[in-house]
């Protein structure tokens, strides 16, 4: 089809997202004033004289795959928390994105409207993935043993099923988002714990109002746990559990309604 007179640069506006990016099979030029959609030719006429070739699609050095929209965002995701994971978010380019993708920067552009919207995606994902999984930990048993040993188990399942996940959480991120984060998403595990552990700390002689102080500390030792088993995995996931658990359980089992610094005495 052939347009009437534009401007050249007028006629770009024209292109839309799955012209420049999706249509494998189609080349989309500018010559002159008109924009010709030119498919590949049979491969007789693609032949001039002598057998020599006067035009050829099938050298192009990187040809891109044909995706539905909802698959290219999914693959996009993929990417980019990989990415993400590796490099953190500032060092994390969309060009990189696009180059890793086969697509061009539009195409980024089209699906998330640049970097920050791609990291927002993967990031809810991420924290909703964590806190189903915590919360439902949490709900497995009225045992607080077995809610600990639960909960410890949760974390790690995450972290081995979710590594680049979870990297993306306790990585870098952008300042000025008001999205989810690993600190975020522990601190409403703590909230949900330190209703357990008043509940423990009424039936003894310890003061309930101390439940939200120790439900941070419980809960950061586990967090904290899992960040460094993230890298040394030299431990199976059960043993490393088993030891949070043993050092937890066994400390507050023997939890002093009145403790005292040694050094302050």
């Amino acid at each position: 089809m052939i347009l009437p007179y534009t401007h050249p640069f007028a006629l770009l506006g024209l292109l839309t997202a799955a012209d420049l990016t999706e249509n494998e099979d189609t080349i989309t030029a500018l010559r002159g004033h008109t924009i010709r959609k030119m498919r590949p030719q049979s491969p007789e006429r693609e032949a001039g004289l002598g057998g020599e070739k006067r035009w050829n699609t099938g050298n192009m050095s990187e040809k891109r795959t044909r995706m539905s929209g909802v698959a290219r965002r999914e693959q996009l995701v993929t990417i980019g928390r990989s990415l993400f994971a590796a490099r953190g978010f500032d060092a994390t380019s969309v060009e990189e994105i696009a180059a890793k993708a086969k697509v061009s920067k539009p195409v980024v552009y089209e699906h998330f409207g640049g970097k920050e919207g791609l990291y927002a995606v993967i990031v809810d994902r991420e924290v909703q993935a964590l806190i189903s999984s915590l919360h439902s930990s949490l709900e497995s048993s009225e045992r607080p043993r077995i809610l600990l040993e639960n909960a410890t188990l949760a974390l790690l399942d995450y972290i081995e099923s979710h590594t680049d996940g979870f990297r993306v959480l306790v990585r870098d991120a952008p300042n000025d988002r008001s999205l989810g984060s690993f600190s975020s998403v522990m601190g409403d595990v703590a909230s949900r714990v330190e209703h357990l552990l008043a509940a423990q700390f009424e039936r003894g002689d310890i003061n309930p109002a101390l439940a939200p102080l120790y439900a941070q500390m419980l809960v950061g030792l586990i967090a904290q746990v899992g960040q460094w088993w993230l890298d040394e995995r030299r431990m199976k996931k059960d043993e490393v559990a088993a030891h949070v658990v043993n050092l937890v359980w066994n400390g507050v089992r023997n939890l002093r309604p009145s403790p005292q610094l040694v050094v302050r005495n």
